[in-house]
Parts: structure tokens; sequence; C-alpha cells
């Protein structure tokens, strides 16, 4: 890890102590993962930082870990236009609570990103402005990103236009 990354990392370790988790490094990639409930805040300080501000967010995306407890994932890649430093941010989100608050309101490029998460995946972003369905419609029931939808599809789910 770079000392910028590790002193910025250092800092949400004080600043968060109780909402960051873990943080690893893989081919000077820096992960964090960190307290769902407190994303926005988290988002918020990155932006924020007077000496690296990470002023843009690159990309939110859902991943399934089928397996795991807390199944879904939500990962934000956020990048410092200044410094040309990018961090990770996760968070982890059981099946049973598909939640997470929404980062429009610290960054409205974040949007999209998450109406496509939810579109795909079923986690809601809280406080989200528009939240409806990107490429699916909206009565659809399914999220097609999730491992355990099937390879071909559903037969019959979406109503196909007459040919």
């Amino acid at each position: 890890m770079n000392e910028l990354l590790e002193n910025i990392v250092g800092i949400l370790r004080r600043e968060f102590a109780d909402a960051v988790h873990d943080v690893s490094e893989f081919r000077g990639d820096v992960t964090v993962l960190v307290q769902r409930d407190r994303i926005a805040d988290i988002t918020r300080f990155l932006r924020d930082l007077p000496d690296c501000p990470f002023n843009l967010i690159e990309d939110v995306c859902g991943v399934d870990r089928l397996e795991r407890k807390e199944r879904f994932e939500v990962v934000y890649h956020l990048f410092s236009l200044e410094k040309k430093a990018r961090i990770r941010l996760k968070v982890r989100v059981d099946e049973a609570e598909l939640r997470v608050p929404t980062v429009t309101g610290v960054f409205p490029g974040a949007n999209w990103h998450e109406r496509e998460t939810y579109d795909m995946y079923g986690i809601v972003f809280d406080g989200h402005p528009d939240m409806r369905r990107v490429y699916m419609p909206e009565d659809y029931e399914h999220f097609p990103m999730r491992k355990d939808f099937p390879l071909l599809g559903i037969p019959g789910s979406i109503k196909l236009p007459r040919q």
C-alpha cells in the first residue's frame, strides 16, 4: 500500500473506528469493508478530505456471494482526481435485509449505478431519488445477476412483443 493510501486508511480507522471492519490490498488496490449504515458518512468524509479529496465516484455495483452468510456486497470505487488515487469501499448485505443507504446525496453520479444494482440484484438504496428499474420491466419479479437466476432465464417471465 502506498504511503498516501496508508495515511487515508489510518484516518478512516481513527474517524470511523466502529464502522471500518477490514482493510485489504490486492495488486495495489485498497479495499475497505465498512458498516452498511455508515456508507454515506464515509463517502462524504472521503470526498471532503482536504489533502486528498476523492471527488469522483467511478462505479457502484453489486456482487452475489451465494455461499456467504451476508450473501451480497455493494462495491464503491472512488477516485481522487487531484492525487490520482483510488480506493474501494465495500458493504455487506444480508439477503433478509436488502437495503443500503443511498450515496446520491454525496455523489449524484451514483444515481444510475444504484438503480442498476437494484435492477440486477434487488438491493434497495434507501433515500434514492428515483429507485426504479433500468433494464427490466417494473413488474418483473426476478433479479438476473443473482447467482441462483437460471442461465437461460425464466421462460414466460417477460412478455415479449409479437413477431
